[in-house]
């Protein structure tokens, strides 16, 4: 039987992404490649639980809802969560992954909508990007940066440019939470005119920024 190490399941909203504001299952699984300087889920690097993928979908259908993130860490570090991922698409599910982008996606099913976060220099880990692909992103995928100053910004903008991404996928701006204001990352954008989608993390501005499980 196929098992994964799970940090934690749970029914919130959609912080991030163009999806942010809906309700939204989460499945958190344990370990991660990275270690961002500004991470906020250091606590899924160890703990956590074996469970099935019968578990996990199981405990996702009692939420009732239609959307699944599944994320870590980094969740493309467990060979099981390919058979996951097609689960939940046998059972209607919209399903969305959250990856650190140092890990190939040849193997995501092609209607999961990935959503990857590509490491700025300020994360510490801008060495891990795996630019190779962004070649397999497709209109419903999205890229995310996580922008700690103004030298990431410019980063993700030559980053942008270079590599075509606000052509190939949505690009995704976001600000370190309670490091850069978003209401300069706004500022900056909109003096470039840049074609992205400015976020914040909306669950802590609901629940606060020290929150688990929200």
């Amino acid at each position: 039987m196929m098992m994964l190490q799970v940090n934690e399941i749970f029914k919130s909203i959609q912080g991030e992404s163009s999806h942010a504001g809906l309700l939204c299952a989460f499945v958190r699984l344990t370990g991660c490649n990275l270690r961002c300087t500004w991470c906020d889920t250091e606590y899924a690097f160890h703990a956590g639980k074996n469970m099935s993928i019968d578990e996990i979908v199981r405990t996702v259908d009692s939420y009732g809802l239609s959307l699944v993130e599944i994320t870590g860490g980094e969740p493309l570090l467990q060979d099981g969560v390919y058979d996951l991922m097609q689960a939940f698409l046998a059972k209607n599910y919209q399903v969305l992954l959250e990856t650190g982008g140092s890990l190939p996606l040849d193997r995501v099913p092609h209607q999961v909508i990935k959503i990857v976060d590509l490491k700025c220099p300020g994360s510490g880990e801008e060495s891990k990007n795996l630019f190779s692909n962004l070649d397999l992103l497709q209109p419903t995928d999205e890229v995310k940066f996580v922008i700690l100053d103004r030298a990431d910004y410019e980063w993700s903008k030559q980053i942008m440019a270079q590599y075509g991404i606000h052509k190939k996928a949505q690009v995704l701006f976001s600000p370190v939470y309670d490091k850069l204001a978003l209401k300069d990352l706004a500022e900056w954008a909109l003096a470039d005119n840049l074609p992205v989608r400015l976020q914040t993390q909306l669950h802590k501005v609901a629940w606060g920024k020290d929150t688990i499980g929200v």
